[in-house]
């Protein structure tokens, strides 16, 4: 991994500004670097980003380079910036938008743009957004696509969990079910039905239980699967049977490792009865086939995990398709309505994202960061973008106890707060860790 580090940020003027951000130059090739930025069009918004989020779709675009299909062919030349799950403010209007956002307004992106004639998406495609930076430039597609949305949340990390959150309202609200007697549909997971995540005890996964325990279709049984005791006990931990209860849904979390018949087991969780929804968040044959195999009639699958090998296949029954009405689905990323429907969760406090954050870290440790995302473990890893400190485990308390003082008064105010992320732990960084 290269990556190199310039001089600071600094504005020179109303019209010329520089930024800092990671820019990808091809497969496992990122660079923290400075540049001025453009003056902005009357079509464009001129934006600062406070956090964020880095997804395992950034480690696969990194992977991949300038062969994803979202990366221009000459990115080499010119560099993408990394990051499409970020919050900031709005620092400058062009004349087009005046009517629509102010100076000063927080601000989230639906970076799944869908532009009719190309793939481009911030974070992706475009050589001044993206949230590995400290100031951008948001383009006129992202305006025109109803995908520059206002945040009023507190916090910014919470803004920064928005769109991964909104991905999980995409895939729920994808699911379809026959209306009886008809060809018609209802949109959504079955009320009061029987749902499964497999592979659900990654962050992902939490917040796909905490969507289904506290949004507006509510199965009756809910069954998280996964392959590690550990991993399993601290998502239990998170999202006790008990509380689930107070909210009508039976919650069950079941280790399949080295269970050969899991489809019997998975059945006996919730009386022999099959599932009416059943979601994949592992691009696993296996869990694939054994998902098919749940199945009840009119029963929907969601392949929600994104592979890598665009070979990827799995049997599935076509009897059951034909006869059953199973059907299949896939989703990837979201629209602005399943954000609108995010930002409302997380600023009315219905859904708690602080939850998944595991590590936060500065720009400087991006790229190191992205290129190592599978093997660090954990959670969501947040970005302080205008900040440089490296990574920190907010769950290795050893860790937080050190003589460095920036850890050991974080360490502190996370205990305070339930061990968890917060309002009071982000003012703290923005009050006291070096700027970048």
């Amino acid at each position: 991994m290269r990556f190199a580090l310039k001089t600071s940020i600094r504005k020179k003027g109303m019209n010329e500004m520089k930024t800092k951000a990671v820019r990808l130059y091809g497969s496992n090739n990122l660079k923290l670097e400075e540049f001025e930025l453009p003056e902005i069009k009357k079509d464009e918004i001129l934006a600062s980003v406070k956090t964020d989020s880095i997804c395992m779709s950034t480690w696969k675009l990194v992977q991949q380079g300038e062969n994803h299909k979202k990366t221009p062919e000459d990115v080499a030349v010119n560099p993408i910036i990394l990051g499409h799950e970020f919050c900031g403010d709005i620092i400058r209007v062009g004349e087009k938008w005046q009517h629509q956002f102010s100076e000063e307004d927080k601000y989230v992106i639906q970076a799944n743009l869908q532009l009719p004639d190309r793939p481009d998406c911030p974070g992706y495609s475009y050589h001044y957004v993206g949230g590995d930076a400290t100031y951008i430039v948001i383009p006129n597609d992202v305006m025109e696509q109803d995908c520059l949305l206002k945040y009023n949340g507190k916090t910014y990390f919470e803004g920064s969990l928005v769109e991964p959150l909104s991905t999980i309202i995409g895939a729920f609200n994808a699911n379809y079910h026959l209306i009886e007697g008809t060809y018609n549909h209802k949109m959504g997971i079955k009320e009061h039905g029987n749902l499964i995540v497999m592979g659900g005890t990654g962050p992902m996964g939490y917040l796909a239980i905490d969507f289904a325990i506290n949004g507006p279709k509510k199965p009756r049984n809910l069954v998280i699967t996964g392959r590690s005791q550990d991993k399993l006990d601290k998502v239990k931990s998170l999202y006790p049977p008990e509380k689930a209860k107070e909210n009508g849904v039976n919650l069950f979390y079941i280790n399949t490792y080295g269970v050969e018949d899991q489809e019997s087991l998975l059945k006996s969780t919730i009386d022999q009865q099959s599932y009416d929804d059943v979601f994949v968040f592992a691009p696993s044959r296996e869990l694939v086939e054994t998902g098919t195999n749940l199945l009840g009639k009119d029963g929907c699958f969601n392949f929600f995990a994104g592979p890598k090998d665009q070979g990827f296949k799995a049997e599935i029954n076509f009897y059951d398709i034909h006869y059953n009405f199973t059907h299949y689905v896939g989703t990837s990323g979201a629209n602005s309505d399943d954000m609108r429907q995010a930002i409302d969760l997380i600023e009315t406090k219905k859904i708690d994202v602080s939850k998944i954050i595991t590590h936060i870290l500065g720009l400087n440790d991006v790229a190191e960061t992205t290129a190592n995302l599978p093997s660090i473990g954990g959670g969501k890893k947040l970005v302080y973008t205008q900040k440089e400190f490296d990574l920190m485990d907010l769950e290795n308390t050893s860790e937080l106890n050190h003589n460095d003082k920036l850890k050991k008064d974080l360490g502190e105010i996370i205990k305070r707060n339930y061990n968890r992320w917060s309002l009071e732990a982000e003012e703290y960084i923005f009050n006291h860790a070096k700027d970048i």
